[in-house]
């Protein structure tokens, strides 16, 4: 396919094609296809639905060309917008998060099917490696819940369980051992509420970040409920989590399988649930590969490499 991309601009190409075309072998690496140009005119060649999005992506990164620098980052942004699988009801559209400091919009087809799913289920599970955007996105829709009046808390729990460490090996009392396991989660509220808000709110009980255990012998009722880190619960804990939930709540689940630390030869109780659960209706499970990563680029490429060393 050739396309001409309007006004002619050199300063403008250059900023679109990158140092040494970099930015240009980024789509062609990515979409698999090949891409040649003289001037503005570019001529794309590969399957269809994969020029097509190449053509997508280059009209759009072009006419971003006109207000802002590109970079291999921000290209690589734009790919996971316009490499995009098929998505039950086209959620374009109806993804798109809004919460108070910022609107965020999902990337490429399974973080919207994602978003999609969340209000549509009372159990959402995220699966998928590291930097797929499930626990923010979870984050986000929660914060837009709340703010809409949906549900009036947001609890968002995660197993006390990293990376080999214990808590007894931790310096302080409880509260300050408990912390660090949850920091990402406070990061991602204050991102989209505020220092402030979010200290407000969790004084007042609206939002309450807790380890897993602090769930047991509880009901969870018009609440918005984010369980993080879920590769890292038992069999029993998960089990004990999912049968908090109450009326009008919604329960999003986020892990990945493939870094689970616990102990010894203990049982995933994430890998167990995505067995019994996955025939249930009103939950619904998002699958994430590599391929969805929208951190730095090469964290895509280290998450590929695990997962062609470990299918042999």
């Amino acid at each position: 396919m050739d396309i001409t991309l309007t006004p002619a601009d050199n300063g403008r190409l250059a900023n679109l094609c990158g140092q040494f075309n970099e930015h240009i072998n980024q789509l062609e690496e990515r979409l698999s296809v090949d891409i040649k140009n003289r001037g503005n005119r570019f001529s794309i060649t590969g399957a269809t639905t994969c020029v097509t999005s190449a053509v997508t992506a280059l009209k759009e990164m072009y006419n971003n060309t006109e207000v802002d620098q590109l970079t291999p980052e921000k290209v690589h942004l734009h790919m996971q917008e316009t490499h995009m699988e098929p998505t039950p009801g086209d959620a374009n559209d109806t993804s798109v998060i809004h919460t108070r400091k910022k609107i965020i919009k999902p990337r490429g087809g399974r973080q919207q099917a994602y978003v999609a799913s969340i209000p549509k289920n009372d159990i959402v599970f995220g699966i998928g490696p590291a930097g797929t955007g499930k626990t923010y996105l979870a984050v986000a829709c929660a914060v837009e819940a709340l703010e809409s009046e949906k549900v009036s808390r947001i609890i968002l729990a995660r197993p006390a369980v990293e990376a080999g460490e214990r808590l007894g090996f931790l310096p302080g009392d409880l509260s300050e051992k408990i912390n660090p396991y949850l920091r990402p989660l406070y990061d991602a509220l204050y991102e989209m509420l505020g220092v402030e808000r979010v200290e407000k709110l969790i004084e007042k009980n609206v939002i309450e970040i807790a380890p897993l255990a602090f769930m047991r012998g509880r009901t969870l009722s018009d609440a918005f409920i984010i369980l993080d880190e879920a590769q890292n619960t038992t069999p029993e804990q998960i089990k004990m989590f999912l049968t908090r939930i109450g009326y009008g709540s919604t329960v999003v689940v986020t892990g990945d399988i493939t870094q689970v630390d616990l102990p010894g030869h203990t049982e995933s109780g994430l890998k167990l649930v995505m067995k019994i659960l996955k025939d249930i209706d009103g939950i619904s499970f998002t699958q994430f590969k590599s391929s969805d990563v929208v951190r730095h680029p090469i964290v895509q490429k280290i998450v590929s490499a695990y997962e062609k060393n470990e299918n042999g």
